[in-house]
């Protein structure tokens, strides 16, 4: 039998470098805490890292990003406002974004899902998470920042930062010109604008501040003759008379949904108003215009040249 090492035989060098190595695993987390920070963050990150390689995506606008991005080979899914571009409306329709069917979008078996705020009911998000299925909420508000918010959202959970810089790059950029061309108008030419969302009922639902029709309104040139209000609400007729709109603005609709010219403008209130006078009123696709996404731009430009007459800057 060999006998156990005499560990007193070992040259000072041969012990030192002994216990280095015994030790080493204590020492460098303590010596190097930055470094032994950034690896442990680096493989968290990397074990946390969400599969997307079969995506259902919730809302128009992150619809439109995904594509933008190049990335849309990862969607299996989609909501029904993400009708742009048209190659999405081939996937399969998971429901209305606010009314999601936690079964449906089960169904198709994803590996992710991302969404835009407002997304739900809460009670099939909580179905949802309940089945670990990996989801990120993106923020929404309704002028400049947080489109490039969005995108940077998106780009971050796709795992394409890069291509995600790239896209933010060029729509801030278009998005600026279009805002800036729209801000030279002096403030007392400034048309006042009434979205109307719906007249069911005879009713006119109308937006008020921190909507998307506020915020569209506002980057393209105009004034929203609402804005004093939270939120969407049914007005008075007395509240549509004092708002004293000069152009009515909608989305495009049909069957039932849609109300026409003379339908709007024989509105008891809405036939006072300074629109009614010059039967002006400008109807735009619903998610064009209220998207917030990347065409966001070009929608600054056509409000702004319906609202006033102009065309748009062909060089813009």
């Amino acid at each position: 039998m060999k006998a156990p090492y005499d560990f007193r035989r070992l040259r000072s060098w041969e012990l030192a470098l002994a216990i280095f190595a015994v030790s080493t695993p204590f020492v460098l987390p303590t010596a190097l805490p930055d470094g032994a920070s950034f690896i442990r963050t680096a493989v968290a990150q990397e074990m946390q890292k969400p599969d997307t390689s079969r995506l259902v995506s919730v809302g128009g606008a992150i619809t439109e990003i995904i594509y933008a991005l190049g990335e849309e080979g990862k969607l299996v899914g989609r909501d029904s406002t993400s009708l742009y571009p048209e190659a999405a409306t081939k996937l399969p329709d998971v429901g209305y974004m606010r009314q999601l069917s936690p079964e449906g979008v089960i169904a198709i078996n994803p590996s992710a899902i991302i969404a835009v705020e407002g997304s739900g009911p809460p009670e099939a998000l909580a179905v949802l998470k309940d089945a670990k299925i990996p989801f990120q909420t993106v923020p929404e508000t309704y002028d400049r920042d947080g489109i490039l918010l969005k995108i940077k959202a998106v780009g971050d959970f796709l795992g394409v930062p890069e291509k995600a810089t790239a896209l933010s790059d060029q729509v801030k950029a278009d998005l600026d010109a279009a805002v800036a061309d729209a801000a030279k108008r002096p403030e007392s030419e400034r048309k006042r604008v009434i979205f109307i969302l719906s007249t069911q009922g005879g009713k006119i639902m109308a937006s008020g501040k921190d909507t998307a029709a506020d915020g569209i309104i506002a980057l393209s040139g105009a004034i929203n003759a609402t804005g004093t209000f939270q939120g969407y609400k049914p007005l008075t007729d007395e509240a549509i008379i004092e708002a004293k709109p000069d152009i009515v603005l909608m989305m495009t609709r049909s069957g039932g949904h849609a109300a026409s010219d003379d339908e709007l403008f024989g509105h008891p209130a809405l036939s006072l108003t300074p629109a009614a006078k010059t039967r002006a009123i400008i109807r735009m696709d619903g998610l064009h215009m209220l998207g917030f996404g990347p065409r966001t731009a070009s929608t600054v430009r056509e409000l702004n040249a319906a609202i006033y007459g102009k065309k748009p800057n062909a060089s813009q």
